[in-house]
């Protein structure tokens, strides 16, 4: 185990006392099994394409065009796993301490931003709750400040927001005085603790006396001559306008559903950005994303297990986890430039931005009147469509970063509930990692030069597993026809080539149940997240692939579309019975439902040849398959039968 030390105070006399703020383990034992079982499975892995390959080429009395389009579904199998290994290379988790850090010492400022665009698809309560869990967050109040971005510029948020800040200048005294760890008042409320809500005349009398932190809406301009960002244009606008009232060193960016459910969350993120020998070139500290209505279930696999569990731990390994768009503490110097350049305003050309002296530890600084109208208007420029126009914004960054996964969340937000929501979210994702991977920054060219090779590979994992769905919609197409005509894809059952194929197969699945299985989870778990990765490939991701060719062909416009986070009780009610809703995804159900139909059609429509030709063990890869292919799509062909159902009625 490594331990990494901090000087727990800026006092030359004190340098001499040492505080251990976090600690960092590295699961060794994980390492040299992940790295065994690499070395295996790709061993066998690159005996099947040698049989693919070989027998293509060998003049086989096979169809040329379905041999190899089922060795090209292989190959991109092959060339995902590969990249996936380097989450599995190094491994590490964290620990921290945050009892260890000095009561008098003097914490740097922190900015939290927050950002919403439409009050009917992200509720105004729930994005209010976000704000007010913010704003308690365990940090000095003079030291906190909090921005709301609203893209939809809405009254009834800014309204809401008003409105919120009121009710905070009594909310935060009685988290304070009784050591309330959720801080979040609907998930305080949730948990039936109304009778200790009593405000009492204490806190009237001393609630003017309270000092609050800074909240500041921000909607910024929007024409329709100029390119508009979202969210990343939102940040890039909160934070050019948050240097006008606070600038805080550290910035947390959480999604307007995202709530601070450990109130300590900052203090734990400080204990690695106040490390002397990690800081200099820390950029950011990653929490992991995790949600308060997923059901005991899960069958979207809205937990993100691989994920959070797996992948940003191994990437914590190799230099630090990619940034997982919201939860994280930022050094906000991390923006401006590399971490042995000097200053922090390095890409602005704005004369008017405070000093360095001014603002070193982002503390909250007094403005007269005349001072307040120069700085709102200054902030009115700073949040202009012109204003990133002949400037470096989001061009230049090298840092390192570090994933903190804690025993109680730090963050909990809303995942979705029903198909259509996690479908679109995921075409999203798709279509715009998908266009980087095909341009000239793809990690696997452009990024080798800028990182290691086991980095360039996490990041192209991400990018290119879209392409899953191509390798799906082969394996659920030709291997059915191939069926259906009597035409064997596999060895058969006697042949030693058979032993590689169910090796390779067995040794994947293996690999995965095990991990579910020492990570608390069980075989329905394991089966979900089979079923569901399944489901998303072929429908998800493939119209993710199809959206980059649109707009690479010039028939799209890249568009925004917003994962609505608004609960209708209909569909909650099926989730948490473990039911999956497919209303409003009937389009992007159509590739699975014909793959579907298509299975069914050609193993009823293949057995009878199998039975007059009698060639089980030539057959039976194919068998296995439509019959796994059955198990999986099973929810959807319900889904199915139980709309018809209503519609005949």
């Amino acid at each position: 185990m490594e331990t990494v030390a901090l000087v727990s105070s800026y006092d030359k006399e004190d340098m001499a006392s040492i505080k251990v703020l976090h600690s960092c383990t590295i699961l060794t034992h994980r390492i040299i099994t992940n790295r065994l079982h690499i070395l295996f499975h790709f061993t066998v892995t690159l005996l099947l394409l040698y049989y693919r390959i070989s027998h293509f080429f060998n003049g086989n009395s096979l169809p040329a065009l379905s041999w190899a389009l089922i060795t090209i579904s292989e190959i991109i199998f092959t060339f995902i796993w590969c990249l996936t290994q380097a989450f599995r290379w190094r491994p590490l988790s964290r620990t921290v301490s945050i009892d260890e850090i000095p009561a008098n010492m003097n914490l740097e400022g922190l900015d939290v931003f927050v950002c919403t665009a439409d009050p009917r698809k992200e509720p105004t309560m729930e994005v209010m709750n976000t704000i007010i869990s913010a704003l308690a967050l365990d940090y000095p109040p003079g030291k906190l400040a909090v921005y709301l971005s609203d893209d939809g510029g809405s009254y009834i948020t800014l309204y809401a927001l008003k409105e919120a800040f009121a009710f905070s200048k009594r909310w935060l005294p009685f988290c304070m005085k009784y050591r309330i760890k959720t801080r979040c008042p609907e998930a305080f409320f949730s948990l039936a603790k109304y009778e200790e809500l009593s405000i009492t005349d204490e806190f009237s009398a001393k609630k003017d006396e309270l000092e609050m932190p800074l909240l500041v809406y921000v909607s910024r301009e929007r024409r329709p001559s100029k390119p508009y960002r979202f969210k990343a244009g939102a940040l890039n606008a909160l934070l050019r306008v948050s240097e006008k009232f606070s600038n805080g060193p550290y910035l947390l960016v959480l999604d307007c559903d995202m709530y601070c459910n450990d109130p300590t969350s900052a203090r734990q993120a400080m204990c690695f950005h106040l490390d002397p020998q990690m800081s200099p070139s820390l950029a950011f500290v990653q929490f992991p994303q995790m949600f308060y209505n997923i059901s005991k279930n899960d069958i979207y696999d809205n937990q993100a297990r691989s994920a959070y569990r797996i992948k940003w731990q191994g990437m914590d390994g190799i230099r630090g986890p990619s940034l997982s768009d919201t939860s994280f503490y930022l050094k906000r110097k991390a923006l401006y430039g590399s971490p042995n350049c000097e200053g922090t305003q390095r890409f602005l050309y704005s004369n008017k931005h405070p000093s360095e002296a001014q603002r070193t530890s982002g503390e909250l600084m007094k403005f007269s009147s005349e001072e307040e109208i120069a700085i709102l208007k200054e902030a009115k420029l700073l949040a202009s469509c012109n204003y990133e126009r002949n400037t470096k914004w989001g061009e230049e960054a090298r840092w390192t970063s570090v994933y903190f996964c804690p025993t109680r969340p730090c963050f909990l937000g809303c995942t979705t509930i029903d198909m259509k929501d996690a479908l679109v979210q995921l075409v999203k994702w798709s279509s715009g990692l998908l266009q980087i991977g095909l341009s000239r920054f793809s990690p696997l060219s452009y990024g080798v030069s800028r990182m290691s090779i086991l980095q360039s590979m996490c990041y192209g994992y991400f990018i290119y597993q879209p392409l899953y769905a191509i390798a799906f919609l082969i394996y659920g197409i030709i291997p059915q026809l191939c069926f259906l005509n009597g035409i064997p894809l596999y060895p058969k059952v006697l042949s030693p080539w058979f032993v590689v194929f169910s090796t390779v197969y067995l040794s994947a699945i293996g690999q995965q149940l095990h991990e579910v299985l020492s990570d608390g989870g069980t075989t329905l778990t394991w089966w979900n997240e089979q079923r569901i990765w399944v489901i998303k490939s072929v429908s998800g991701s493939c119209f993710g692939c199809l959206d980059v060719f649109m707009k690479w062909s010039g028939i799209k416009k890249t568009t925004f579309r917003l994962t609505n986070k608004a609960v209708d009780k209909d569909k909650l009610e099926k989730y948490e019975k473990g039911e999956f809703d497919f209303q409003g995804a009937t389009m992007f159900m159509i590739p699975l439902s014909a793959m579907a139909i298509l299975n069914m059609a050609c193993f009823i429509g293949g057995l009878g040849g199998i039975i007059l030709r009698r060639n089980y063990e030539e057959m039976f890869g194919q068998i296995f398959l439509s019959l796994f292919i059955m198990a999986l799509s099973y929810p959807m062909i319900q889904g199915l039968l139980k709309r018809s159902k209503k519609e005949k009625q």
